[in-house]
């Protein structure tokens, strides 16, 4: 039996930042993915936005691990020569009912910590953005987008530098904890069985499933699962705007939304697709990312509430990503589950459950966090 300091399962952004920190500690390290790369799944199916911090109720991880995360990402990016760019978002209300919503996130994000927000009459946000229409809006400059890829690529080099190492095509099959450690077992090309002492589950839309199939772990300690698709559409032309443009947050997410990439492409979403609830026990199944035809229309129904002059017949279908939920629809939205040894009995265990957006921004924070709930000098 192979025996490693910490194994880190999943090597998407979440687990490639835990298995840097780690291994810059000193701490043996391997990190275990299934599929062929790393980032395949959440990680490489979002928005690639740097989030500011303003949605989350205060007092919440999501708040903190977001305000925090978001500044050490900005230093990281640089350091690292990760493209990304601050270009800022405005929040808008597209009828005046709405405005008092827009002041409560105003209020909200200031709460938080956010030092840099700013009100805009539409008359000020129309200057900003010509072809915006809006009643009011507010302006969060610190907003910005990253080359996920990029960052995904930067994390693995630190952790590769400081003798990490990842395995691909390597799904964990299943484990037992005993008190000398975890043992797990490991599937793939070639079939491994080893005993770490310390274990990140950073399994994403698969996190429940991998503390399931630790025999000896409490299963009072199991999160309800949930998961919602969420779609996106690209614009066949270039976007008139220069900043990131949001409406109000939905149940279940942000709101049809329209962001940047770094060439200034822009593309629209994602919108909120909830997907059945996997039976108890029953082990999820590989996930759908087709957008499915039809969407298009219910797309620009939203979209022109701030952009009017959509034209008709700009949109295509894009890519789709689904979301790590541990609220269901119709349900108050949940704060992350960083579920570690007091919570759950295991020594030398986290659990990283319910880790959708702003898990991108935090992905620093978060592994500060899990490096102080085990304890590690």
């Amino acid at each position: 039996m192979e025996h490693v300091g910490a194994a880190v399962i999943g090597a998407g952004v979440i687990g490639l930042a835990c298995a840097r920190l780690l291994a810059r500690r000193g701490i043996e390290t391997l990190i275990l993915e299934r599929n062929e790369s790393f980032g395949h799944e959440t990680s490489s199916r979002n928005s690639e936005v740097i989030h500011a911090g303003l949605y989350y109720p205060g007092g919440s991880l999501k708040a903190a691990l977001c305000v925090a995360g978001r500044r050490q990402l900005y230093d990281f990016c640089r350091s690292h020569a990760v493209n990304h760019r601050r270009c800022g978002k405005l929040i808008v209300a597209t009828a005046s009912a709405d405005e008092e919503r827009l002041a409560a996130l105003h209020r909200q994000g200031e709460a938080n910590g956010i030092d840099d927000l700013r009100w805009l009459s539409a008359a000020e946000a129309h200057a900003l953005e010509p072809e915006l229409a809006c009643t009011a809006a507010l302006l969060s400059p610190s907003t910005g987008i990253v080359d996920s890829h990029g960052l995904m690529l930067a994390l693995l080099g630190d952790a590769e530098r400081a003798g990490a190492v990842l395995a691909r095509r390597s799904p964990l099959r299943g484990g037992l904890i005993e008190a000398a450690g975890i043992v797990l077992e490991c599937g793939g090309d070639e079939s491994l069985r080893l005993r770490s002492a310390l274990v990140i589950n950073a399994a994403g839309l698969w996190a429940t499933d991998v503390a399931a199939s630790l025999a000896g772990f409490p299963a009072a300690a199991l999160p309800a699962t949930h998961h919602a698709k969420g779609n996106y559409y690209a614009l066949t032309s270039r976007a008139p705007f220069s900043r990131l443009i949001y409406p109000l947050p939905e149940p279940g997410g942000l709101g049809i939304h329209l962001t940047l990439d770094l060439a200034g492409q822009a593309r629209f979403g994602p919108d909120v697709e909830w997907l059945p609830d996997p039976l108890p026990g029953v082990p999820l199944g590989n996930f759908d990312y087709g957008v499915r035809d039809g969407r298009a229309d219910a797309f620009a129904t939203e979209i022109r509430r701030y952009w009017p002059r959509l034209p008709t017949t700009a949109l295509q279908p894009a890519h789709a990503g689904i979301r790590p939920k541990l609220a269901g629809a119709g349900e108050p939205a949940a704060d992350f589950l960083i579920q570690g040894p007091a919570q759950h009995g295991v020594p030398g265990l986290v659990n990283l459950f319910g880790i959708e957006s702003p898990g991108l921004t935090a992905c620093l924070a978060i592994a500060d966090r899990v490096v102080s709930e085990l304890q590690v000098d």
